[in-house]
């Protein structure tokens, strides 16, 4: 049988982007078996992506099938930058929301409340690895309901937007996963909604590896992408692992086994989803902001999108790849094989390489750099997919001795791929930082996992002026490495600040920007008073010369639409803080300044948690009902924001930053490396059709 090459790439490129086995988001319940398993009888999520940030709902029931009361410990890996805003559980069939606390506080208003057999429940976070979630009781022979709402910024990268809803657990806390199991099946039925306002015209959404994902138009900016499964349906897969035709709508990791009872669902697979807006659009400047009375103190979200004015990259570059081989990259190891094979073939003749691994040590794969012909990429292509990760984690020799060998007459660069959890060695963050910084040389970092440790890679990337970017097992590889390599083969603007006059705002997020790369966008949040003309100022450098953008536009006196911009910029800041506590240990004062700025907007943080309790109980503790305040008039601005088309919050048309169009996949409607990915669905049911056919 001969396969057309087109289709054998995407045959080749489909297995290698199917996740290897890796743990998943669930109940838990002790490996002891002394407390008898619950179900997660019903999972549905609704995501609503506008105005630069997503909005998602998760509504889980628990069935308790046993004699006895019990209680549910849910565990969910922690989504980029992603603040819990809700945590409401069903009391007497009525949705009663949390309120935030310090943490030791909320633990022990949830505790005595369990100890009397009250209803209670509990979000804690387990630093930047999971939201733990604990309900009791689950009444015996009963269901219990609750509703986690989370807000994250929704970034746009070279013309591509990208959604996870993260449910693979990365496997790297050890102690948890030896003490308990997770019963990630939901019995009953799972739902996934997800709704997609933009006011720029985008040509193409698609739910990575998820071909019965219902994809639908309902505008120029407006898109749903929906999933949905029942235990009701039986289904079978075939002798090959992919989903036969009669498998339910978003059915890819569901077990349909008759004689084991039907499962609606596997929470083990990340759920990415992807737009690409249409081709040729103009940098610009948007602004959401919040203020809800005039002559107060309001919020911003500011975000700059670039035009293409970053240059190419045409002389030789020299690059070290870091490879993570420890135990941990056990299931997320053949993605980071098919990225570095990809990342080797997409290089020039004039260009080096090397190839540094680690886990308990660091050695070296390759004889020091060597060049880039096909010969040699092809033999250390083979070599690294060849490797089985093992044994712990000592990133910090990793990374000193990828900066080994550096030339200073050659442009370098670091390509670490790792789930960043350093468990051998040196692993304390500032250390790592005073090592980069040793150097000149940019680190660039794909975070694999959803338990990888994000704030520690971030900022050494941010500290070399690189870049990180995070990859789930469900992503599509191409595309990551795409986006990677088009910035690191591009010039990029360092030393960036951005300086508003003539409307006074402060508290900006992030405080230090760094650098941007090509198709990023710059998100800053902030507060103002006033309202009118502003005038706004990007600089930075490019190869060491000084460039600057201007733009004029104006601030709102009231703004009620937002109310979520508030959350975000509390969050980023707490971002800030918790980055310098990791940087130079923890102090009183900012940890101080974390709890009280969690409180006042009801945020999950390291210390801070949020307790749902009776209403009584609530007031029994003196607890003020801050965050039902807060959630009354958010809920209220999303359901006026439902009923309307997406507006357009550009505000730079009259005096416009750049005057290039944005960077973008797409150009002359060919056929990009995107396009592909966005078609990959359709190609690969041509392509089983074509081989069914010659079968027979």
């Amino acid at each position: 049988m001969r396969i057309f090459p087109y289709m054998k790439f995407c045959l080749i490129l489909t297995a290698l982007l199917l996740p290897g086995v890796g743990r998943a988001a669930g109940l838990l319940t002790p490996t002891d078996g002394s407390l008898p398993a619950l179900e997660i009888k019903q999972h549905q999520v609704k995501v609503v992506i506008e105005d630069g940030y997503a909005i998602t709902t998760v509504e889980q029931v628990f069935h308790n099938p046993h004699a006895r009361d019990l209680e549910a410990v849910y565990s969910f890996p922690v989504p980029t930058h992603g603040s819990v805003a809700e945590f409401t559980l069903w009391i007497d069939g009525k949705p009663v929301s949390g309120e935030v606390l310090e943490k030791q506080a909320a633990r022990r208003v949830y505790e005595e409340e369990k100890a009397a057999g009250r209803d209670a429940g509990i979000t804690e976070k387990d630093q930047y690895k999971t939201f733990d979630i604990s309900v009791s009781p689950v009444r015996a022979g009963q269901d219990t309901r609750i509703r986690l709402v989370y807000f994250q910024p929704a970034h746009i990268d070279t013309g591509i937007g990208r959604y996870v809803y993260p449910l693979e657990e990365g496997g790297v806390d050890d102690v948890k996963l030896a003490f308990w199991t997770a019963n990630e099946k939901v019995t009953d039925s799972f739902s996934f909604d997800l709704k997609l306002k933009s006011a720029y015209p985008v040509d193409a959404v698609r739910a990575a590896n998820r071909p019965q994902a219902q994809v639908q138009q309902h505008g120029a900016g407006e898109w749903n992408v929906s999933l949905g499964s029942s235990a009701v349906r039986t289904a079978s897969a075939d002798n090959e692992g992919v989903a036969a035709a009669q498998v339910p709508a978003g059915q890819g990791s569901a077990n349909f086994n008759p004689n084991a009872g039907a499962i609606a669902y596997t929470l083990d697979k990340d759920l990415v989803v992807y737009w690409r807006l249409q081709p040729g659009l103009p940098g610009s400047v948007d602004l959401v902001a919040y203020k809800p009375e005039s002559g107060k103190r309001g919020t911003f979200m500011m975000v700059v999108t670039p035009g293409d004015d970053l240059k190419p990259i045409t002389e030789g570059r020299d690059w070290v790849f870091v490879l993570d081989i420890s135990g941990s990259m056990q299931g997320k190891y053949a993605t980071l094989a098919d990225g570095v094979q990809r990342a080797l073939k997409k290089m020039r003749p004039e260009d080096r390489f090397r190839i540094v691994l680690f886990n308990n040590t660091s050695r070296e794969l390759t004889p020091g750099f060597v060049n880039a012909t096909p010969d040699q990429v092809t033999h250390y292509s083979n070599a690294v997919a060849q490797i089985a990760p093992d044994n712990g984690t000592n990133m910090y020799a990793g990374i000193k001795q990828g900066l080994a060998s550096l030339e200073g007459d050659r442009t370098s660069a670091i390509v670490l791929v790792t789930d960043g959890v350093a468990n051998v060695g040196e692993t304390h963050q500032r250390r790592f930082i005073e090592l980069i910084k040793q150097k000149d040389v940019r680190l660039f970092t794909m975070v694999m996992g959803n338990s990888a440790n994000r704030p520690l890679l971030e900022a050494l990337t941010k500290a070399s002026n690189g870049f990180a970017i995070n990859v789930s097992n469900s992503d599509d590889i191409v595309g990551q490495l795409l986006t990677a390599t088009s910035k690191v083969n591009h010039e990029a603007l360092h030393d960036v600040e951005i300086k508003i006059r003539g409307v006074k705002t402060s508290e900006i997020r992030p405080a230090t920007i760094g650098s941007l790369y090509h198709g990023q966008q710059l998100v800053v949040f902030g507060h103002y008073w006033g309202d009118g003309l502003a005038d706004v100022s990007l600089t930075g450098r490019i190869s060491g010369q000084p460039k600057e953008y201007r733009t004029q536009f104006a601030f709102p006196d009231v703004a009620t639409q937002n109310p979520e911009i508030e959350r975000l910029w509390a969050y980023a800041s707490i971002e800030d803080m918790t980055a310098e506590i990791e940087d130079f240990g923890e102090k009183a004062d900012l940890k101080q300044a974390i709890t009280d700025l969690a409180v006042e907007y009801s945020l999950v943080t390291d210390y801070t948690s949020m307790v749902v309790v009776r209403d009584e109980v609530f007031a029994a503790h003196g607890i003020e009902r801050h965050n039902r305040k807060r959630l009354a008039v958010e809920q209220a601005a999303q359901q006026s924001r439902a009923q309307q088309a997406a507006p357009s919050r550009r505000v730079d048309q009259q005096q416009p930053m750049y005057r290039s169009p944005r960077p973008s996949f797409s150009g002359g409607g060919a056929l990009d490396a995107w396009t592909l990915v966005l078609l990959l669905p359709l190609i690969w049911l041509g392509w089983r059709h074509r081989r069914t056919a010659m079968s027979v």
